[in-house]
């Protein structure tokens, strides 16, 4: 069924976006209960994890992680390229400058309910750094096979390509992946962006990427209900994309004004509805799955 991506072939190759088997990750955080609890799993799954940052514990060690005070102390003396952040949301943004201020090339943020003016004021901070901001408020991401940077289950997941996930939920991200693998299609990497209003790196970012990825020969998108994300990323797929886009929207029967799971994911109006997210996907020439139950059986004849 999948011939024409040659998969046997890919198996052990890098392929990937954003992050690889070469990544080197430090976890803020790494002393409280989620953080060493995830970065133990990072580290059975092959992830690098080479520093934990704690103010104030520098010196001890999480298993046979180094522990430092700083950002900037743990970049520059493990190298470290990526941190993963499991700070309490009155910290939260200051722990994801900390990190832009030391360089750090991605930052994933795990954390939910920070405050809206304070990623405000996050993503104004950043415009002029290297730092690429993943969420927050999302599961992380993942190069199945090579590195597991968030709190997703990696066993989900099936390495070698050829199809990359982009989702705005969780649990959906977790769904999704595990219909491709039962389907016999791997990943080369997903991504959860997060649900929050505001974020670091968007749909369009990841399309956008996967795009440019030659190892990625298809994209299964995830929206949820409220904004305009979708939309956006639709006209992007039918201006900018030539490979093949599978999108699903959760919250088709989410009733006006009412709040669901994410801070994002609020109908205003007549705008935010899934109904709207679905017309314009299937406007835009996307492959559009209705019912989640059948999102792998769609995918294996649209990626065949």
């Amino acid at each position: 069924m999948r011939d024409c991506f040659s998969l046997d072939d890919r198996e052990n190759k890098d392929v990937s976006i954003f992050v690889d088997k070469e990544t080197k990750v430090l976890v803020q955080g790494i002393t409280g209960k989620e953080g060493q609890f995830h970065a133990r799993q990072c580290v059975a799954y092959g992830t690098k994890v080479v520093a934990g940052v704690t103010p104030g514990k520098g010196g001890q060690k999480m298993d046979d992680v180094p522990v430092f005070n700083s950002v900037k102390a743990a970049a520059k003396e493990t190298g470290a390229n990526c941190s993963l952040i499991f700070v309490p949301p009155p910290f939260a943004s200051d722990a994801i400058m900390e990190s832009a201020d030391a360089d750090v090339e991605l930052i994933v943020a795990i954390t939910e309910g920070i405050p809206v003016l304070d990623m405000m004021r996050v993503k104004n901070y950043l415009e002029n750094k290297p730092s690429r901001l993943l969420g927050p408020n999302c599961p992380g991401i993942i190069t199945p096979g090579e590195c597991k940077v968030g709190i997703m289950p990696g066993p989900t997941h099936k390495p070698g390509g050829p199809i990359g996930v982009v989702s705005r939920s969780g649990t959906l991200t977790y769904e999704v992946v595990h219909q491709l693998t039962m389907q016999g299609i791997g990943q080369t990497t997903c991504i959860g962006i997060g649900g929050d209003p505001v974020n670091g790196t968007n749909f369009i970012d990841c399309l956008d990427a996967f795009q440019k990825d030659p190892e990625t020969k298809g994209v299964v998108m995830v929206g949820e209900i409220g904004g305009t994300a979708e939309e956006e990323a639709a006209e992007f797929v039918k201006n900018t994309m030539n490979k093949p886009v599978v999108g699903f929207v959760a919250g088709l029967t989410a009733p006006p004004g009412r709040r669901m799971g994410h801070a994002g994911a609020i109908i205003s109006g007549s705008s935010g509805t899934a109904q709207s997210k679905v017309a314009a996907m299937k406007a835009c020439g996307m492959h559009v799955c209705e019912d989640l139950g059948t999102l792998g059986e769609l995918c294996a004849k649209v990626f065949a």
